[in-house]
């Protein structure tokens, strides 16, 4: 199909020129782009495809970027980017150098807040009025939000908030009902409510003195136009509450919304997805999932809990097969925790299952309500370390250090699939005695006989991997096998010695020892933050301790990592065997 609209769009200035009758006609060339586009670069899409409408109309309406337009999350504004002057880049959407997946300041006037993590953009938006207020300045305000997001905590103290001031801020609540996953709790039900007897519509909204309009079909771009004209003339705090279909315009992702929210590669005309079966590989997710699945047979005082994220996390099964002990509390991750905290207090064994990136929101629970209590809450903590594409808001490279520094916390990182299944298996077999947390990353493992017989191991020990006799390696979990690619690189491997440090915290220091007494050089490789990450508590020890051996950390400096491959931020951070066997060669020559 031929672009004869789009084609015309440099910014939304052009856009307004465009008659309101040609409208649908771009809509149907923006959603084609955005299918094409993903379909060969991989993203976002469901969300994107299904706001299309609601995107052309708000850049129609509005003046922005003087009208200040933030989106909650961000992954639906794949079409708000390529109308504000990013189409050309768009094919380079979240590549290494390319332009980000989510609303970015550094990227465009036309987001003038980042975004990535949900239910922030109220906050933000208000923040914006509130100071615009101050210098007497009459721009427009807003925010959109789906149903998953605005159940958040944060979305509702916002909504709190907002509902005492008179600031100009229109929230556009983007019902879809979904999530990634289902939209869950009890919330959605009070979107809308007709007060019996009463012409006005009262709702939750309304009962917290923000103006409700709505629901209308957010697919409709006459009623879409029509009723933000109408809101645009308006002030003080409102909100618009528009239904939509997630993936609309691609009957697969329609049909298949879990899956095409961010389905990889595939084919823009039939939907079907490219992915290439990892021969001899499964995700350390479906390992995680199928392992508790066989625990929750034999142990009934486990208990899953999923803070909006059972698909990503490998949990679906689970849930089907356990609803009753297998929560989803939505986008709650402050109430994930403490909910776990509570059911720990009854004797259960209360598993949370959250990305490392997400569980950052949740650290004041951990912790005043697990740490400081002591309760035995086991932390699955996914998508540990570089995740790729989506960027500097999802890499989960500071959970060593926000963790390592608690009271009672136990932090484990496996280096395989076996360990990590075994250390499950162990874990959950007697009481724990405190909080532990387990890392392991996103994607496929290496081994292909994982589901090996379990077995009961010393989780508080680590090991050495391979002999050497001149430098100590010290890989913290599943970087030993990046360490070992390196090691088979160099020609006087029988040099190094290779240790798995084992436990993070506390630390195995009888492995520790005999490193520093027989060594005096060594490496220390980590995926997370060098600042407070494993190496600097390998380093606070040997000080401590009085060793005076020469160590260098590899690891992430003092940055937010961008989004790209995770085999190009690897290679961009010295990461990957071939820069890892050329440091090993350095420290021999020196």
């Amino acid at each position: 199909m031929q672009n004869d609209l789009l084609s015309l769009i440099e910014s939304p200035r052009d856009l307004r020129k465009i008659p309101l009758s040609d409208l649908p006609q771009l809509a149907e060339e923006l959603r084609t782009e955005i299918i094409q586009v993903v379909a060969a670069q991989e993203g976002h899409l469901g969300a994107s495809l299904g706001v299309v409408e609601l995107t052309i109309a708000l850049h129609y309406v509005f003046n922005t970027p003087e009208d200040v337009l933030v989106w909650d999350v961000g992954h639906q504004a794949y079409g708000h980017k390529m109308l504000t002057g990013r189409r050309k880049d768009f094919v380079h959407l979240r590549q290494w150098g390319g332009i980000s997946g989510f609303p970015k300041r550094e990227e465009s006037a036309y987001d003038p807040f980042g975004t990535g993590h949900s239910s922030t953009a109220i906050s933000a938006v208000l923040g914006m009025a509130l100071a615009n207020q101050t210098t007497a300045q009459t721009r427009q305000h807003i925010a959109v939000i789906g149903d998953a997001s605005i159940a958040s905590g944060m979305a509702f103290e916002a909504l709190n908030h907002l509902g005492t001031t008179q600031a100009n801020v229109l929230v556009i609540l983007n019902d879809n009902a979904m999530g990634i996953d289902p939209s869950v709790g009890a919330l959605k039900q009070f979107f809308e409510v007709v007060a019996p007897g009463k012409d006005q519509q009262e709702n939750i909204f309304t009962h917290l003195n923000i103006a409700y309009s709505g629901p209308i079909d957010g697919h409709d771009l006459t009623a879409l136009v029509d009723c933000l004209q109408i809101l645009k003339n308006k002030t003080g705090p409102r909100i618009l509450h528009i239904r939509t279909t997630k993936g609309k315009g691609l009957a697969s992702a329609e049909a298949n919304q879990v899956l095409f929210h961010a389905p990889g590669k595939f084919d823009p005309l039939t939907g079907k997805l490219n992915k290439k079966p990892q021969e001899g590989k499964t995700k350390f997710q479906t390992i995680v999932g199928k392992t508790l699945d066989t625990l929750f047979q034999e142990n009934p005082r486990l208990m899953a809990i999923t803070p909006a994220m059972p698909t990503g996390s490998g949990l679906t099964a689970l849930m089907e097969r356990f609803p009753e002990r297998c929560i989803d509390v939505g986008i709650a991750e402050q109430h994930a925790v403490t909910l776990a905290a509570g059911m720990a207090t009854q004797g259960l064994l209360p598993i949370c299952v959250i990305y490392s990136t997400f569980l950052q929101r949740a650290y004041d629970q951990i912790i005043h309500d697990v740490a400081l209590q002591n309760l035995p809450v086991l932390f699955c903590i996914d998508r540990a370390g570089l995740v790729g594409h989506d960027g500097p808001s999802h890499h989960g490279v500071f959970d060593i250090a926000f963790l390592r520094t608690l009271p009672h916390m136990t932090l484990l990182a496996p280096r395989d699939e076996v360990q990590l299944r075994n250390m499950l298996f162990t874990l959950t077999q007697t009481p724990l005695s405190g909080p532990v947390a387990i890392r392991y990353p996103r994607g496929y493992g290496a081994i292909a006989n994982w589901k090996q017989a379990f077995e009961t191991i010393d989780v508080l020990k680590g090991s050495c991997l391979k002999p050497g006799k001149k430098i100590a390696l010290i890989s913290i979990g599943t970087t030993s096998s990046e360490v070992e690619k390196a090691l088979a690189q160099i020609p006087v491997a029988t040099q190094v010695a290779h240790y798995d440090l084992g436990p993070i915290k506390p630390l195995d220091e009888a492995l520790l020892k005999s490193i520093f007494t027989h060594y005096d050089k060594i490496l220390i490789v980590e995926d997370s933050a060098l600042a407070g990450g494993a190496g600097s508590a390998i380093l606070e020890w040997a000080s401590d301790h009085q060793y005076r051996a020469a160590v260098k950390r590899i690891g992430l400096a003092d940055v937010f990592v961008p989004h790209g491959t995770p085999a190009v931020l690897k290679e961009k951070y010295e990461l990957d065997a071939k820069h890892i066997a050329a440091t090993i060669m350095d420290v021999l020559k020196q």
